[in-house]
Order: C-alpha cells, then structure tokens, then sequence
C-alpha cells in the first residue's frame, strides 16, 4: 500500500511542477512579464520560470511569431 501511495505522490508532484512549467510557457508567449509568476512555492517557482524563459528564447530564435 506504501508504494501505490509514493507513486500517487511523485505524479501528484510532477503533475503540478509540469503544470507550472506550460503555464511559464504560455506566459513567456504572450510576452507577459517574468514578474507575473503565480507560485509561491520554490519548486513551481522555478519550473514556471523555466517554461517563460523556454518560451522567451524560442520567441527570439523566430520560432514563436505573436
């Protein structure tokens, strides 16, 4: 029962982390502000802010054109 209840766990946390991750994503192609980051915690935090600058450099490569 431990185990089922880890796993559930990890994908709970990955879940939420790549969540954060496309929502940085989203907002780096709007061209929203890395000030906008709705997360409080380090974790979601960091993973936001890697989605935004993911974002950010593809915009300037010329592969996201808004």
């Amino acid at each position: 029962m431990l185990i089922k209840e880890e796993i559930l766990m990890n994908r709970q946390k990955r879940d939420r982390n790549e969540r954060a991750f496309s929502k940085g994503h989203n907002a780096g192609t709007h061209g929203q502000s890395k000030d906008c980051c709705p997360y409080n915690t380090a974790e979601q935090r960091h993973q936001w802010l890697g989605g935004w600058r993911e974002a950010c450099e593809e915009k300037n490569a010329g592969f996201i054109v808004r």
